[in-house]
């Protein structure tokens, strides 16, 4: 989810992702048909094409709708501003970006704890978020609820994170903003922290019962600590807020893990899900043939999904 966690391991609930034809064509230099679904590459994903914006314009070419970058909070404004253009230009969506980044080899911070200045430490990167969130022209950004205190019961800790998200949703909630808690893995790579699974994000999101606070679905994590994806998405649907995608061993495009993403694609649009699916992984490959894969690995889950539905 962040370039810290990647460096470590290698309004309303959907985002309207319908563009006019004539926003999608300025600039364009490709006929690729573009995808059913809001699939959002980050940088990096191909990255031999040249810089940020030179990488958003390949994928508009070939047919993505959407872009997510977890560390646009750290970009220069100028270069927030000048991403928004270009995805403006090439009539794309805006993904999420982190708000608020946890401290991972400290594991910290612990909101589940009586430790008020680590709350408003992460109140106040969600204020500072508003604003960044409305240059990059999204309405959706990614929060960590932190890591388990050993010390305190679960569900008291459980209390003070609904307390602590309550309070973030009422702040973000008027700007039209909604803050998606990612639960996360402990098996693989984020030991120890808070939220673990679907339907722990599910409990707090219907603790908090505000229009702010939703579950960020990675199916990476979920895949690892829970499986059952379509059912967990299922009994989780009206507390998610985004979806991001990623195949299991390797955290690399569909197809080269164990998840059967085209029933989930399949899944997703019978449910008519009009937001953006976060490519949150690496390429299996290095260089231009990876990226090529990763563009024929989404063609495929997309186009194998349609003839099933």
């Amino acid at each position: 989810m962040t370039p810290t966690r990647r460096s470590l391991i290698a309004a309303g609930a959907a985002l309207p992702l319908a563009a006019s034809a004539a926003a999608a064509q300025r600039g364009a230099t490709s006929n690729a048909a573009h995808f059913s679904l809001g699939f959002a590459p980050h940088e990096g994903s191909f990255k031999s094409r040249g810089g940020l914006l030179e990488q958003i314009a390949f994928a508009a070419d070939q047919g993505f709708r959407a872009w997510e970058d977890n560390e646009a909070r750290a970009r220069p404004v100028a270069q927030q501003e000048a991403m928004a253009k270009a995805l403006q230009q090439r009539g794309m969506a805006m993904g999420v970006f982190v708000a608020s980044m946890p401290r991972w080899s400290e594991f910290r911070p612990i909101f589940g704890s009586d430790d008020g200045a680590e709350r408003e430490a992460f109140l106040a990167d969600v204020r500072a978020s508003i604003e960044i969130a409305k240059r990059l022209n999204t309405r959706r950004a990614t929060v960590v609820t932190g890591f388990l205190d050993p010390r305190v019961p679960v569900e008291i800790q459980t209390a003070r994170v609904i307390d602590l998200m309550r309070r973030a949703g009422d702040i973000v909630a008027p700007h039209g903003l909604v803050l998606v808690m990612e639960p996360l893995n402990t098996r693989v790579n984020h030991p120890h922290v808070y939220m673990q699974s679907w339907s722990a994000g599910y409990a707090v999101a219907r603790g908090v019962n505000n229009s702010g606070i939703k579950i960020l679905a990675d199916c990476y994590h979920e895949q690892i600590q829970s499986g059952n994806l379509i059912n967990s998405l299922a009994t989780c649907w009206d507390e998610i807020g985004y979806i991001q995608f990623g195949d299991n061993p390797g955290r690399n495009e569909p197809g080269t893990g164990e998840i059967n993403y085209a029933n989930v694609v399949r899944w997703l649009r019978d449910k008519s899900y009009a937001g953006v699916i976060g490519m949150e992984h690496g390429n299996a490959r290095e260089g231009r043939a990876g990226e090529e894969r990763l563009i024929a690995a989404y063609r495929a889950i997309d186009r194998v999904a349609g003839e099933e539905a």
